[in-house]
């Protein structure tokens, strides 16, 4: 079994961070308005984009020869296991597919290691907003910028960290696509919050770089959306956790996600938790 230290995180992500920005570059040659949209066996849609990104991701990560398993989105249906390896990579290839086919740029690529059911290693790619940001549990988080493909060029990294409650106004991301019942009630009795809609993994990173305070997601969702921003964010001084309190974890063999809580401040866990 493979062991990630810090010197093989920082390697890893440094390749995992290649391939999301190649993936990015990826999706934006594709058009949804060219066709190439269906519906899976959920009733979620699927592209094109979708899938091109995915194969490039799994090709690449195919290179590196880890001896890790990789479960992407677009490969997982109908691939259900009863356990999880000690180390697993999770691959959303194109997070927040409503969003592009709506021409909004609120999409993502996300691209995450898992280690004894947590999330060790993240990497998320905005291909429109031409955003980087990546963390190692543990070692801290950061943010870069990277250009189009013809001129390619990335920034050099700025360290990101998550910011203490505030005394005041709440600042707190909600889903675009995926608001249900139970997190609209949940919202609803949160005093002096102020909700900014977002779509995909884009949330996690605002609470990681200190520009929101909440992100509740009282619905379910998989591994594959939630690993990479749940590292990143806990790289960045942030928490995610079921509600109640419990821990947050991975490996169901539906590779389901019933609810999370994630929040900047540690601190302030109780409030939001309990």
């Amino acid at each position: 079994m493979p062991t990630f230290d810090f010197p093989a995180c920082i390697a890893l992500v440094e390749a995992m961070t290649t391939l999301a920005i190649s993936a990015a570059h990826e999706i934006r040659r594709h058009r949804p308005d060219e066709g190439g949209i269906r519906l899976k066996s959920d009733g979620s849609p699927v592209t094109t984009a979708d899938e091109a990104a995915e194969a490039l991701i799994r090709e690449g990560l195919a290179r590196l020869d880890l001896e890790v398993p990789v479960i992407s989105e677009e490969q997982a249906v109908g691939n259900e296991r009863d356990t999880l390896s000690a180390n697993v990579i999770l691959v959303d290839p194109l997070d927040g597919t409503r969003e592009f086919i709506a021409g909004r740029g609120e999409y993502t690529v996300n691209i995450g290691l898992v280690h004894n059911g947590a999330p060790l290693v993240g990497v998320i790619a905005a291909p429109v907003l031409g955003l980087v940001w990546r963390g190692i549990v543990g070692r801290g988080a950061e943010r870069l910028e990277f250009s189009n493909p013809e001129m390619p060029n990335i920034s050099p990294p700025r360290r990101i960290h998550t910011r203490r409650r505030p005394d005041g106004e709440l600042l707190v991301m909600t889903s675009r696509s995926h608001l249900d019942a139970h997190t609209q009630a949940y919202l609803d009795a949160l005093p002096h919050a102020r909700r900014i809609a977002c779509g995909s993994a884009v949330k996690f990173c605002r609470l990681a770089e200190g520009d929101a305070d909440l992100y509740p997601r009282l619905g379910p969702t998989h591994d594959w959306d939630v690993a990479a921003g749940h590292a990143i964010l806990a790289a960045a001084g942030g928490k995610v956790m079921a509600p109640g309190g419990a821990p947050l974890g991975y490996g169901s063999p539906q590779f389901r996600i019933p609810a999370f809580i994630a929040f900047g401040d540690p601190l302030s866990a109780n409030a939001f938790t309990g």
